[in-house]
């Protein structure tokens, strides 16, 4: 999960999450409001708690230790606003290079690399600007310099829409004459990646007219995350100390965790009536997101919205099809642990606000923020020293990490680096949320990927897609679950740690494979001419709920309208990458954990691949073959195996 961005056509593929086709096969995309430029900004919207409405602080309110050092970018915004109007300057000289591309590989070379320090630079400024938008989405300023940005990046696309298409049209033997150029050595992986797309490639017109209306095809994304984030308001509740607790995106899990029911129910029907009375809006936004999915798909004579989608990756449709063969023929273990879950509650049914809370009551965790990361740099210890010395600088020394709920920051988390910059991670955390730590785990993969990434590949190469970065973001979830068990001899600690995989792959595997047969059915609908509206989303969605909570669960009316509120809908074709990638990441970790020196190897060798291959190939590189069902069959059967583990140690 595209939009304005630098000139230069590279293939792509995230981000706030971040990840579908490209407008334009450019370096930066639009994601959810926020321009991501390379693919490196990952989005995990499952961390986060509730603080007292008047305890909420605000930014000046908060340590300058615990956020992250932006001066890495740039001094000020003064010093930003100076980049921003040497870009503007600097930029038409792009137009230079017009009707010259095919005519040498020296000038296609000159060409290239002008676009590359461009696209560097414009990578740092929207770094800078989307970042602090996310400190707080309602400031003035920060909107005002994402919109000058957002502005300038469509003249930008408007200069360089000539650029992939020049290229595209270079005859065979020419270009294949330019491969064989030393001089051009450096740039044949981006190259032929380039001419892959050529059949999708329009006119110079055509890509100056989609380029032009890129920013208005995205304008759902902006919609959703202002309505959700700033507009929507859901009100105070009374927690079990009788304390008056903003009711939040942010607070709406730290409740579903909480013990008592009947404040876990409040919230859910306290929470899902503000989605109710903007469900008309929501419904608009997430047609519009799918038709311009369809538009683009079809504009650029792709088969469907979703090959569009998997064609930057080389992946073939059999791997999402696999994916959902495979969840479906294995639900049975899945209403068992829902049976399971509702039998150690003592619940005579169990609905969607029963399925967070851990089932060990008994033991109580906070994990202050340095104490998380002391867990999980322990953890990856297996990973060797520069691995975890690099990560616990960035998140000590270094302020890579945002690290609390303050007003009008943005919900959940994510990971957002680029070339030159420092690989910044913006959390919610909350010391009373276990999963947290899991949540610091998970961006710290995606940060240190990027850095491996950036510092052995260039930057045309350096760019992974978002199906390798799932990999390298759960990989840690796994060895932090290895760690922790491996330091408990406690019985119900260990149950404890159980029951939190169980939900990881419940939520990793099964809940976003359900996520992604959603998108695949409404796309299929617009793509078959059928209308799009709030009932037919609510009725897709309830056939899906039905099907993967199972006949034994008891579905709420309001989950309908979860189906409007969960953000990478509004990015289509990105969340299979999450369960394909948890399944490729306990490989991998059992092959670190058990393996020997090689293993270690292989597995660093993949974080530094980038994008310098395609991602079943860098997989197969480190020893996961996901043409084949088998790591997500194994991935089901660990599933099973956990459940049963569980029910033997919460027996009477």
């Amino acid at each position: 999960m595209r939009g304005p961005s630098t000139s230069l056509g590279m293939t792509k593929k995230n981000g706030p999450s971040p990840h579908a086709q490209d407008d334009n096969l450019k370096i930066c995309i639009l994601r959810a409001g926020i321009l991501v430029c390379g693919v490196q900004i990952f989005f995990k919207d499952e961390s986060v708690a509730a603080m007292p409405a008047a305890t909420v602080p605000t930014r000046a309110e908060v340590a300058a230790a615990d956020t992250w050092d932006l001066t890495a970018l740039y001094a000020d915004a003064a010093a930003w606003q100076a980049e921003f109007e040497q870009v503007r300057a600097d930029y038409p000289k792009i137009t230079d290079y017009k009707g010259r591309l095919g005519r040498s590989g020296n000038e296609l070379l000159a060409a290239l690399e002008f676009d590359q320090k461009l696209s560097v630079r414009v990578e740092t400024l929207y770094q800078y600007a989307s970042l602090q938008m996310s400190e707080d989405g309602a400031n003035a300023d920060y909107l005002a310099r994402q919109g000058q940005l957002q502005n300038l990046l469509t003249l930008i696309d408007e200069a360089g829409a000539f650029f992939t298409p020049e290229i595209q049209a270079i005859d065979d033997a020419t270009f294949a004459q330019f491969l064989a150029d030393p001089a051009l050595d450096a740039w044949r992986v981006k190259l032929e990646k380039i001419r892959r797309y050529k059949p999708h490639i329009l006119s110079e017109a055509e890509e100056r007219l989609l380029a032009l209306g890129a920013a208005p095809l995205h304008g759902h994304q902006e919609t959703f995350s202002q309505l959700t984030n700033v507009d929507m308001k859901f009100g105070v509740l009374t927690d079990e100390q009788g304390r008056e607790v903003a009711l939040t995106q942010s607070s709406f899990s730290s409740f579903l965790n909480k013990r008592e029911r009947a404040l876990r129910r409040a919230a859910f029907h306290q929470f899902y009536q503000e989605f109710s009375d903007h469900k008309f809006t929501l419904a608009s936004a997430l047609a519009s997101s799918v038709k311009a999915d369809v538009f683009r798909a079809r504009a650029r004579r792709y088969p469907s919205a979703r090959e569009a989608a998997l064609f930057s990756d080389r992946m073939p449709v059999s791997v999402y099809d696999n994916l959902i063969a495979s969840v479906r023929a294995h639900f049975e273990p899945l209403y068992r642990y829902y049976d399971l879950r509702r039998r150690v509650l003592g619940l005579d049914e169990i609905h969607h606000y029963d399925t967070y809370v851990p089932m060990v009551g008994e033991i109580e965790t906070r994990t202050s923020f340095d104490e998380a990361i002391e867990q999980v740099v322990a953890s990856l210890a297996p990973l060797g020293e520069e691995y975890t010395r690099t990560l616990a600088e960035g998140l000590r020394r270094g302020r890579w990490c945002d690290r609390y709920e303050t007003k009008g920051k943005r919900s959940g988390a994510f990971s957002y680096g680029t070339f030159r910059s420092p690989p910044y991670i913006m959390m919610n955390y909350k010391p009373d949320v276990f999963s947290d730590v899991y949540t610091l785990a998970h961006e710290a993969g995606h940060s240190m990927h990027t850095w491996y990434s950036a510092r052995a590949q260039r930057h045309q190469d350096y760019d992974y897609p978002i199906f390798l970065a799932e990999v390298a973001s759960t990989f840690n979830e796994e060895l932090l679950t290895h760690y922790l068990l491996e330091k408990t001899s406690d019985r119900r600690m260990r149950a404890y740690l159980i029951n939190r995989q169980l939900d990881d792959l419940r939520g990793t595997l099964y809940r976003q494979t359900m996520f992604a047969e959603f998108e695949l059915r409404i796309h299929a609908l617009e793509e078959a001419g059928e209308a799009l509206t709030l009932d037919s989303f609510q009725r897709v969605y309830r056939e899906l709920l039905a099907a993967y909570f199972g006949p034994r669960f008891t579905l709420d009316a309001e989950l309908d309208l979860e189906c409007l509120r969960i953000p990478h809908f509004y990015n289509a074709f990105y969340v299979y990458k999450y369960a394909t990638g948890i399944s490729a990441a306990v490989s991998l970790a059992e092959k670190v954990l058990r393996g020997g020196a090689d293993d270690v190897a292989a597995y660093l060798g993949f974080l530094r691949s980038g994008g310098s291959r395609y991602p079943l190939e860098t997989l197969q590189a480190a020893g996961v073959d996901m043409n084949s069902p088998a790591p997500v069959e194994a991935t089901l059967t660990l599933f099973a195996r956990r459940v049963e583990e569980l029910t033997q140690l919460l027996a009477p």
